[in-house]
């Protein structure tokens, strides 16, 4: 109990600022939480409308957004739908982000604490570090569905529980279940998952001749989890690859996310030790840490590895850290922001299937986890040694607290930054939107969502995605020729997003020449707009001059927004 607690603790900690302050909402990136309240209306609306999970035509009008192959977190989002209806989607996603982080830790505890080590004191330490090292709090600017890996320790132990003999198919239906909930939460990682439990499972095999007698049961079970998970996932899966929305593998700019040489011995921004000047041109971004160290911790990994390099599974761990730490690297290593132009294995793999949509930054937060065991594996190491010398054993803890509060105290979390947020417009929470989007109509809002705007999202969630809005931000294919459906964030460009994208940008209204006119109605009407609306931006003022000349629509101000209705236009 004191255990859990703790980890309560820590992730309301790290995510105190918006807690307090429930009108504010990350800094670092206010899109991605956008986009996941949208995912948990979404998730919410496949409980209480019987929509279809996997596609959804709420954003992105006419077109529809395949969530498959977009994170849309299924199987947190619908259990959360009394949250969501309750409290709306702002508190239900803020509530997946922190008892998703707390819920982490729990499970590392249980695995390390109930079956790896059965030591309380160490199992506390490396689940600890598991859910709140930098790379997890990086996430927690708005990567909920990243730190909430409460499902990984859970199939560790359902992997490992395979050998145990006459169970063979209990065991694998089990672990078949785990993965397919690991599946809805976020496939990165049960890739990531799989590859390091496959490492390590064969450095067993070789390194414990004793464990090969339950090869039989460990593999008749590997196969019903294996039967069992793609006989559920089959059509899910179908619809990520094949169906509407689906893309090709990431574009080339997303795959050329690594991480930097550097970054492994640096402090994060979101670490005591760090800020925003030492991390800045290490990382693309500030959710994107996903190395960040620091030089004493790696210096006592390297040690932890040697002093314990006779264990099989300490053995299979640094190799295991090794190759993700490579793969990481992309296709050419990065030093101290700079190409080296020495090139990275990764630039080998990176257009194979499935690999392709990697982000190969990504391998090295998988580096966490095994940091975690590897530190619960040496202060069990420390407890036994201390125990079997007891004249010794005030110089132990002391040598061991040392040496800990080095490595891992400039580590120690920080609440994560967050700014105001606009208002949502009284336009969108009176509902006075439901006579523009009759028809099948949608709202088209200036600017457009995309990457860089994504208020619109958190508009269409608090109504329950009963405001359909066009475009938006997704992963979705980029359909112009010669693209070969490669992922695009958002999407396909349409003149009018241009127009009002460099708006957006500048500030500054280019010149309206009547093809842009002719081309603002195609799409207009394409989008099947009923209204186009603008709520507060530094640049409103020349977002309305555009709109207004493009279309020769006067605007009215109503409920917040400055609005056009454009069903004339559009008829």
């Amino acid at each position: 109990m004191l255990a859990v607690l703790s980890f309560v603790a820590l992730a309301l900690w790290v995510t105190a600022r918006l807690w307090l302050h429930p009108d504010r909402g990350l800094r670092d990136n206010r899109t991605d939480q956008s986009q996941f309240e949208w995912m948990m209306a979404h998730g919410a609306r496949v409980v209480t409308e019987f929509v279809h999970p996997f596609t959804s035509d709420r954003m992105n009008v006419p077109d529809t957004v395949n969530l498959m192959a977009n994170t849309s977190v299924l199987s947190v989002s619908i259990p959360m739908t009394p949250v969501t209806l309750l409290a709306g989607p702002r508190t239900s996603f803020l509530l997946f982000l922190t008892l998703g982080m707390a819920a982490t830790a729990t499970s590392w505890y249980f695995l390390l604490s109930r079956v790896l080590l059965r030591s309380r004191g160490p199992a506390w330490l490396g689940a600890a570090f598991c859910a709140y090292a930098p790379a997890m709090v990086s996430h927690a600017n708005a990567h909920p569905n990243i730190v909430s890996q409460f499902v990984v320790p859970l199939i560790i132990w359902r992997t490992l529980r395979l050998g145990e003999p006459g169970r063979w198919l209990r065991n694998g239906v089990l672990l078949a279940l785990v993965i397919v909930w690991q599946a809805f939460i976020n496939l990165e990682i049960l890739l990531m998952t799989a590859i390091g439990l496959g490492v390590v499972v064969v450095a067993l095999a070789l390194g414990r001749p004793e464990l090969r007698r339950l090869a039989r049961p460990f593999v008749a079970g590997l196969g019903v989890a294996a039967v069992v998970a793609l006989v559920v996932l089959a059509y899910p899966l179908s619809v990520q690859f094949f169906g509407p929305g689906a893309y090709q593998g990431l574009s080339r700019l997303i795959r050329g996310y690594s991480t930097d040489l550097a970054s492994f011995v640096a402090y994060s921004r979101e670490s005591l030790a760090g800020d925003q000047r030492s991390a800045t041109g290490l990382a693309k971004n500030p959710t994107e840490e996903n190395a960040f160290f620091g030089w004493p911790l790696v210096v006592l990994v390297v040690a932890l590895v040697w002093w314990l390099r006779r264990d099989p599974v300490v053995r299979g761990l640094a190799v295991l850290a090794l190759l993700f730490a490579v793969l990481s690297l992309g296709r050419e290593i990065q030093f101290n922001g700079r190409g080296t132009g020495i090139p990275a294995p990764w630039a080998a793999l990176e257009n194979l299937p499935i690999l392709h949509s990697v982000v190969p930054t990504r391998w090295s937060l998988a580096i966490t986890p095994i940091i975690g065991l590897l530190l619960a594996y040496g202060a069990q190491r420390v407890r036994t040694l201390a125990a079997r010398h007891p004249d010794a054993r005030p110089q132990i803890r002391f040598v061991t607290g040392t040496v800990l509060a080095m490595a891992l105290l400039p580590l120690l979390p920080t609440p994560l930054p967050a700014v105001r947020l606009d208002p949502t417009p009284a336009f969108v929470t009176s509902g006075a939107w439901r006579p523009y989007v009759a028809g099948g109509r949608s709202i088209v809002t200036l600017p457009l969502p995309d990457t860089h705007y994504a208020d619109p999202l958190r508009w269409s969630a608090e109504t329950g995605l009963e405001m359909p809005i066009a475009r938006g931000y997704f992963l979705g294919p980029d359909t112009r020729p010669g693209r070969h459906r490669v992922a695009l964030f958002g999407a396909p460009p349409r003149p009018t997003s241009d127009y009002f994208g460099l708006i957006r940008r500048t500030g500054a209204v280019p010149p309206i020449t009547p093809r842009a006119r002719v081309a603002a109605v195609d799409d207009l009407r394409y989008w099947r707009a009923g209204a186009v609306v603008l709520g507060p931006h530094p640049y409103a003022d020349a977002l309305r001059r555009g709109m207004t000349e493009l279309t020769g629509v006067r605007p009215t101000y109503t409920g917040g927004v400055w609005l056009w209705d454009v069903r004339e236009l559009t008829d």
